[in-house]
């Protein structure tokens, strides 16, 4: 990860700051991997390129966003996230977050 920790895991519950929503983590990048073209139309806020994003289903939508660290926050809740792809990436919520499959080959 750099020189720096991701401050988030996969499975990890989170709250978007800005726009007010819930998710869970399901990857990490340890620096912005998208295009120059996407941060330009989509990171309004100018968030740093070369700390953690996170790849996050959000709980009650049928997408996935694109997250810099610094507008994201623990979600405390410990709710489950309603995502039809949640079982795609977890076997179960436990106390922690969300509870990550195998990736066998």
């Amino acid at each position: 990860m750099n020189e720096t920790e991701a401050k988030f895991a996969i499975g990890q519950l989170v709250h978007h700051k800005m726009f007010d929503y819930r998710g869970v983590v399901i990857d990490v990048d340890p620096g912005f991997r998208g295009s120059e073209d996407w941060y330009n139309r989509m990171a309004k806020s100018r968030p740093p390129k070369e700390r953690p994003w996170y790849h996050v289903l959000v709980d009650g939508q049928v997408h996935r966003t694109y997250v810099a660290e610094r507008n994201l926050e623990p979600d405390e809740t410990g709710a489950p996230i309603d995502h039809a792809d949640i079982d795609a990436y977890f076997k179960s919520l436990g106390g922690d977050g969300y509870i990550p499959r195998r990736r066998d080959s």
